[in-house]
């Protein structure tokens, strides 16, 4: 990782390490899957390589799309890019593109394969409800996914789910039960049906336990670089009770980027188990984070 003033984790590079190893494993019996249910070897990691390729070069672009963003020039949005492009030189890395998201949802995301190629995106719900202060908090927050590269691990990890659920989907609504007369086609698809489950329920796993530690370690390296971790915590909270006021359909429309949000996004009607399927830590603990941050920049 190219070294900013964001600093190095190594309990992220480990974690991102060894989520990458189980990835490759995964899309290995990804490819198995589709040579199982008689798609050529060869076109199988034909189909698999293009399909990441897509998804990891152009992932920032499908992010925008999906979120009905743009991307805004200095003359746009001149406060908003006044803001990163302070935040970059403080923290000596490439400035991002700057994209807003015409949405009431109080949120703001990162996207993109590297530093160099990356985007951050924010909504007009966020820059409504914050001040200046509060927005340059959840930027550096922002800022620190793309310095610390998680981002394009996230997108891999998040897209290989979304390939086994389809496979499991397909498996069971295609015409799978006929078989031949020993039976045999029958039980190979079962058998795709089983371990495309099993690979979406790992790579469920994967996503949450990476995606938990990063925003931890983002909330930290954003807070220490502005020097003010009461502001990101000030932020947290007006967003996460700004939420109760979005209708709910429109949470659920977003709920898809949940994983790359600075908050998730939960409606009023979201119930406690919820939690343990969040991609992101409790409030609660990342408040605590907080808390215990400031004390310690505080000398108390």
């Amino acid at each position: 990782m190219a070294k900013t003033r964001y600093g190095t984790d190594h309990g992220l590079n480990f974690r991102m390490f060894f989520v990458g190893l189980l990835l490759v494993l995964l899309y290995a019996i990804v490819v198995g899957i589709l040579f199982a249910i008689n798609v050529p070897i060869i076109l199988a990691v034909i189909i698999a390589l293009a399909i990441l390729s897509v998804q990891y070069f152009a992932s920032a672009k499908i992010a925008l799309f999906s979120m009905h963003a743009r991307v805004v020039t200095p003359e746009d949005a001149p406060q908003l890019h006044g803001l990163i492009d302070r935040l970059c030189a403080l923290a000596d890395m490439p400035k991002p593109e700057v994209a807003i998201a015409d949405t009431d949802i109080p949120n703001a995301f990162a996207t993109g394969r590297s530093p160099k190629h990356a985007v951050v995106c924010v909504t007009t719900g966020i820059l409504r409800r914050l001040d200046e202060p509060e927005m340059e908090a959840v930027l550096s927050h922002e800022l620190s996914h793309i310095a610390h590269r998680d981002v394009a691990v996230m997108t891999v990890a998040s897209f290989l789910g979304m390939v086994a659920g389809l496979l499991t989907r397909l498996a069971f609504y295609a015409d799978i039960f006929g078989g031949d007369e020993n039976g045999n086609t029958a039980a190979i698809e079962m058998a795709v049906m089983l371990v495309s489950a099993v690979i979406y329920a790992i790579s469920f796993l994967l996503i949450r336990a990476l995606s938990r530690y990063r925003e931890l370690l983002a909330d930290r390296s954003g807070a220490i670089l502005i020097g003010r971790p009461s502001l990101l915590k000030s932020a947290l909270l007006k967003i996460t009770g700004s939420m109760a006021q979005i209708p709910t359909k429109d949470i659920r429309a977003a709920s898809h980027f949940n994983a790359f949000f600075f908050a998730p996004a939960f409606s009023k009607d979201s119930f406690d188990l919820s939690n343990l399927f969040s991609t992101h830590p409790p409030i609660e603990k990342r408040i605590a984070a907080l808390d215990a941050l400031e004390a310690k920049m505080q000398g108390h």
